[in-house]
């Protein structure tokens, strides 16, 4: 056998190692995302993430379908303020399936309802918001299509949002919410300094507001309330939109606005505390998270 130096060897090797190099080179880039088309590729991604579009099919056989863009809006929080009253009396906001008159109504809207938006659409010369339910939701089956509403009826609310425990640098150490479960009477206070005070409703015997001293630890805008509640109530609701909610209890106690009833100043709740959702409002701008609030006989 002839004998192979190591030069050889060496060559081989080299030229190995420059035929291989570009191509780990180029793989490596690849999985760190540092290749020549990863500029393009992220701008498209982002592109297709954020665009949001509702397809408007044609209502004859003369037209044709129509898509539109969702655009995104500067605010967060939309208030139904042509709605119905309480009891469904008047006129109620309709709740379309799509951004049109010609799409099936959903759902019906009272005064009071404040609801999230994820954009909008301008179709026909009419603007129409489309809601979102980014949060829990107990019974999400009950909600079957997507929901659009027309600007003319509600009010553009420029809330900051959520706000909980990480947020309470500065709180004030002098306000305070007195609920009195035997008046039916809530009181806010600014040391001695009385602020607001309102009818309220408590919980009803089977399902009481309980009694003690808490904080708010969380406040929203809108939630979506929903029943029966497992060993708490057995009564069917839904209520989308419940407004100006202040948490206190971590069992799910909240101070909120209630749009469905009027019966202030006598117990009719499942537990929390209702409030006419203009009170709620005041209330809630002027609560901190951490606001001590005590409820008593």
């Amino acid at each position: 056998m002839q004998n192979v130096s190591p030069k050889w060897y060496l060559f081989v090797l080299s030229f190995a190692v420059g035929l291989l190099l570009p191509v780990l080179t180029f793989w490596v880039m690849m999985l760190l995302h540092l290749g020549p088309f990863t500029r393009e590729e992220t701008v498209a991604e982002v592109y297709l993430k954020d665009e949001e579009v509702v397809v408007v099919a044609r209502r004859n056989e003369n037209e044709e379908s129509v898509i539109l863009p969702i655009t995104k809006v500067l605010f967060e929080y939309i208030e139904v303020v042509d709605g119905c009253g309480p009891h469904f009396e008047g006129v109620c906001v309709n709740v379309r399936s799509g951004p049109g008159e010609d799409y099936p109504v959903v759902m019906r809207l009272r005064s009071g309802v404040v609801l999230k938006v994820g954009g909008k659409v301008e179709r026909d010369g009419r603007t129409w918001y489309k809601i979102v339910f980014d949060k829990w939701v107990r019974y999400p089956e009950r909600v079957k299509s997507d929901w659009y509403i027309v600007a003319d009826y509600v009010s553009v609310l420029l809330d900051e949002g959520d706000r909980d425990l990480e947020h309470a640098v500065g709180v004030s150490s002098t306000k305070r919410i007195i609920v009195d479960r035997s008046e039916q009477k809530l009181s806010a206070y600014d040391g001695e300094e009385l602020i607001m005070e309102a009818d309220i409703s408590t919980g009803l015997e089977l399902t009481p507001t309980p009694r003690g001293s808490f904080a708010i630890y969380k406040k929203t805008p809108s939630r979506y309330m929903q029943g029966p509640i497992p060993g708490i109530a057995e009564q069917y609701y839904d209520l989308p939109g419940v407004p100006w909610n202040l948490y206190f209890t971590g069992d799910g106690a909240v101070i909120h606005g209630a749009y469905w009833h009027d019966k202030f100043g006598r117990a009719y709740s499942h537990g929390c505390v209702n409030l006419p959702p203009a009170e709620a409002r005041a209330l809630y701008s002027w609560a901190d998270i951490g606001t001590q609030v005590v409820v008593r006989d």
